[in-house]
Parts: structure tokens; sequence; C-alpha cells
């Protein structure tokens, strides 16, 4: 995801092969045609042939008469029968209505369509495609569209995710709310087995005993995971981390576990360079023991942060990012930016968005928002919108809208959170870019920086809406980036707690099920109504819809109906 994707995508447009003509086919055998003709008829065919089976049978099985003899039935019905029937349908259709609403609500998606898509249209024979050839441009743009929409969607792990024992337990003692959701732990389960185990564990049994501990999902029996793997060896780095993460209550007991693991996650570190050239398990070991340390130091960091010891955390940021170049998958410069924020350090922030905020980086709300935030600050002071819709804007203006209006391309579910029209929850352990998970863990950071500039929300507030202007709609293609994916609301629902309302972009229609049963409910509903207030007119509006002769009968004097 980069500024000036549209040259990416052409210079991806001129290197592959050139689409067929419009109405050309790929060349098909006679069978192929054949078989392909009958799935396109095969419904009507079975249609056309229940007709006139129908037909045939019409005399056998007395259809004429017993169609008469329904007539007389519903003739014969009186007023009362009819309020039942509305009433009841009405009754059903609000349940329908009333289940459809929470099922949208909750899941995004229509329970009736979820139903008919996946398990009528098999049964009535519906096919995904019809014949297609792998190489047809309709399969490559399919393909090319999908692995998009994997990208877009791969989850991160937020580089500013809390205190598991020190700060998300004591909301949950709190207010008895679970912050992070089951699919989020997960996630950080399979993190710290990739960055805390390599192959070589089984030579230590302290790390065989915390390899264990890594893949429990009981958080008392990975504590005392760890304080075995401690009985076995004393400088066992990852079973500090664990109870650092886990079992602290406070930052302060954080981070002196933390300082305990450095000090043996340093020794082992050292140790493991030494023996890195024997064999390909000493260099694995040395990756596990490199990822260890650079957490450790990480933590550190965040630790003084949190504490007011903003410079010491700084300097940490700095001399890991010198240190380990090659790690930066781990988004160091997010926890950098923010800590330089608190500084008002702002030409320093600026040199840091100078390295990272390149088309050939992945960008982030961090990167996009902060960018914006610099750009508000110089002209955020003195703007107003009735001098600006009088003179117009300045370049200086003109350079803060354009990055406002970039930054929310990206992400538009941030401006809620910092205008503070959403309320804010913990941020998760994990975040999907561009994302409702990635907008709460900027803005829960974030929103001090926004608050301390004088104007800077004002501004925001005043033109951030005017982004979707310019996007197109449908979202087929971006303005600055690449079109919004579509699977970000289901991930978001994996990610976030079942008590924040995910926000959902573009926000989704009401689909026909809603509309349809709620209109059926409304109609019954009155039909109801009028029945049992003028049975009589009711009565002989039903008739007339059943028997337009023997209504006719109803309303002339003196002649009574059959």
């Amino acid at each position: 995801m980069a500024d000036g994707d549209g040259l990416g995508e052409a210079a991806t447009a001129a290197a592959s092969p050139p689409a067929p003509a419009p109405g050309l086919s790929p060349s098909l055998g006679w069978r192929e045609r054949l078989r392909a003709g009958l799935a396109g008829t095969g419904a009507s065919l079975w249609f056309v042939a229940g007709l006139g089976l129908l037909y045939a049978l019409r005399v056998p099985l007395r259809l004429c008469e017993n169609l008469a003899a329904v007539t007389v039935f519903l003739n014969s019905l009186t007023p009362k029968f009819y309020v039942a029937l509305t009433g009841t349908s009405s009754l059903i259709s609000g349940l329908i209505f009333i289940f459809e609403w929470w099922y949208f609500h909750k899941h995004g998606t229509s329970f009736i369509e979820q139903v008919s898509v996946s398990h009528l249209r098999p049964l009535m024979g519906g096919t995904e495609s019809s014949i297609s050839e792998p190489g047809s441009s309709s399969s490559t743009r399919e393909s090319e569209t999908s692995r998009q929409n994997l990208s877009e969607c791969k989850v991160w792990r937020n580089p500013l995710n809390l205190f598991r024992g020190a700060e998300y337990r004591r909301y949950t003692w709190v207010t008895g709310k679970e912050p992070l959701t089951y699919c989020d732990m997960n996630l950080s389960a399979q993190d710290h087995q990739t960055f805390f185990t390599c192959d070589t564990d089984f030579l230590r049994p302290s790390d065989t005993v915390m390899q264990k501990a890594w893949r429990e999902r009981n958080p008392p029996a990975r504590i005392k995971a760890a304080y075995q793997a401690l009985e076995l060896n004393n400088d066992c780095a990852t079973a500090y981390v664990l109870l650092a993460e886990e079992e602290a209550t406070t930052i302060v007991d954080a981070e002196r576990l933390f300082k305990q693991a450095l000090k043996a996650g340093e020794t082992i570190y050292r140790r493991s360079q030494q023996c890195q050239h024997q064999s390909p398990q000493h260099e694995a070991q040395l990756r596990r023991d490199t990822n260890v340390l650079v957490y450790i130091k990480r933590r550190l960091a965040m630790c003084a942060r949190k504490l007011g010891r903003i410079r010491e955390a700084v300097k940490i940021m700095r001399d890991l990012m010198k240190e380990f170049p090659p790690l930066t998958m781990l988004n160091i410069h997010e926890n950098l930016l923010e800590s330089l924020l608190e500084l008002q350090a702002y030409a320093d922030v600026q040199a840091v968005l100078a390295k990272y905020d390149d088309i050939s980086l992945p960008k982030s709300a961090a990167i996009c928002y902060t960018a914006a935030l610099l750009k508000t600050r110089t002209v955020s002071d003195k703007f107003s919108p009735e001098t600006a819709s009088r003179r117009g804007l300045s370049t200086a203006e003109i350079n803060a809208v354009e990055a406002i209006h970039r930054a929310v391309e990206f992400n538009p579910h941030v401006p809620k959170y910092l205008l503070e029209m959403k309320s804010l929850i913990l941020p998760p352990e994990h975040i999907l870019k561009r994302g409702d998970s990635e907008a709460i863990a900027y803005a829960f950071f974030h929103l001090q920086h926004w608050k301390r500039i004088e104007g800077a929300l004002n501004l925001l507030q005043c033109t951030w809406e005017g982004t979707f202007r310019m996007i197109p709609y449908p979202l087929e293609k971006g303005h600055l980036f690449y079109p919004y994916p579509s699977c970000t609301e289901i991930a978001d629902r994996e990610l976030l707690p079942s008590f924040h309302h995910v926000s959902v972009y573009p926000k989704k229609e009401l689909p026909f099920f809603i509309h349809f049963t709620a209109g059926l409910c409304s109609s019954t509903a009155m039909i109801a109504l009028l029945t049992h207030e003028f049975p009589e007119i009711m009565g002989v509006f039903a008739k007339a819809l059943l028997a337009p002769g023997q209504a006719e009968g109803l309303l002339t004097p003196g002649r009574p109906p059959n």
C-alpha cells in the first residue's frame, strides 16, 4: 500500500498479456458446447415439462372441481378467520424481521440470503461459473483480486500492544469485561511460538518446558510452567518474559522482570553468536535468541515510556533500529514516532517519516495520520472555516487538507475516534491495517497528541468528510491507494470484543429481506387491524379478490350472496 499505486497498476497492465477481444470466447469442442447449452436451458425445460404434465393430468386430478370447492370454502370464511390469519402472519414476519436485524448487526449479512446462497442455490442447479479456461482474462482478474484481498487483510501485531497482566487484566477486574478475543489471543500464541521457540529447544530442558508453556491456553498453567523453567535454569529469558507479560500486575513489576530477562537474554545471545556457524540448527537458535533480545528491549522501552522516562525510551528504540535494521517488520518506528510526539520533537518526527513514509514501504495509520498532523500543525492555530470560505485556502492549508484526505482514505475509521464521535476501547494485540482495529490502536495512543496542537481537531472536523467525494463509488478503485478491501469487517469482528460496535466502511445498505420482512409485518398488521375494526367492509374486499362476481351481489341491495 503506497502512494503512486497507479504507476504500479499501469506497469502491471503493461506487463500482462492482452485480454481477448469482447465477444470472443476460447474455442470449445462440440461436447463442451452441448453441455453448456443444456446447463443453460435445463431450468426452462423442467418448468415447461411440469406445466405440460399438469395440463395432461387436469381431468384425472379433477383440478377444476377442486378449485371450485376451494373457492366455496374461502367464501364461507368469517372475518374472524382473516383477523387471526393476518395477525399470525404479522407476528411471524415481525419475529423474522427482528432476527434478521439482529443477525445483520452482529454478522454484517442477511441470514436468509446466506442460507439461500450456501444451501438452496446448489439444490436449484446454481454454479459458481460456467466453462472457463485457466488462462482467460476473467479468471486472471479474479485471481489478482483474491491475491490483493489476502494481502490487504493480513493481520499485523500491534506495535503498541498493552501488557496482559498490568493493563488488560486490570481492565477485566474493574469492568468484568474481557478486552481480548479468543482469535486475538490465539494469534499471539502463534507469534510467541514463532519468536521464542526453535528446533533445538530439546537440547535445553528449560526451553522444552517453555515450548509447552507458549502452547497453553490457560494463563495459570502458563505461569506455572514459567516457574518450572526457572527452576531448571535460572537464566531462562523467555520464562521471565512470560511472567512480565502475564503475572506482573503493574508496569514497575513488569519492568523489573524484563530487566532480569535482558540480563539472561544477552548472555544467551552472545553464546549463540559464537556458535552460529557450526550448523543450521545453531543458526536457527541464533535467530530465536535475537528475536527474544529484541522483544525484551522493545518492551523495556515501552515500560520506560509508560513510566514517564520518555528520553530513555527513545534512546532504546533508536539503538534497536540501528543494531537490528533487518527487523523493520516489527514496526519499532511506530513506537518511536509516538514517543517523539510526546516529547514534541516534531523535527525528529519529520525525520522518521522521511525514512518510513516511502512509496516502497507498507503504510499504516500511524504514518499517514502523523504526516497529516505535522502539516496541520503549521496552519491549525489560525484556521477558520469562515475566513477560508471568503479568501480561499492558502498553499499550506491546501497541503494540510490534502494530507488529511490521504490519511482518511487510508483508514476512514480514525476520525470518529479522534473527534470522539465513537467511544474508545483498549486496543487489541493484533490489528488489521485500514480496519477498525487499527483505528482504535492509533487513536488510543495518539488522541492526546492531536489535542495538544491547537486547532488540529477543528481542521480535521471541517475537512475529513470531503475525502469521500474524491473516492470513486462503488469502490472499484482508489484515489491514492488501492481500493478499500471488503474483508475488513469480518476480520475486525474476530479481533475486537463483542461489546464494541465495529465501524464498517463503506456503510452497508440493509439487505433486501430486512426491507421485505418489515413491509410484510407492517402490511399484515394493518390488514389485521382493519379487519378487526371493519369486518363487513374487509370481508367484501376479501371476497371481491376471490370471486369478483359474488362481490357484486354483496354490494347490490336486496340480492343476498350465494
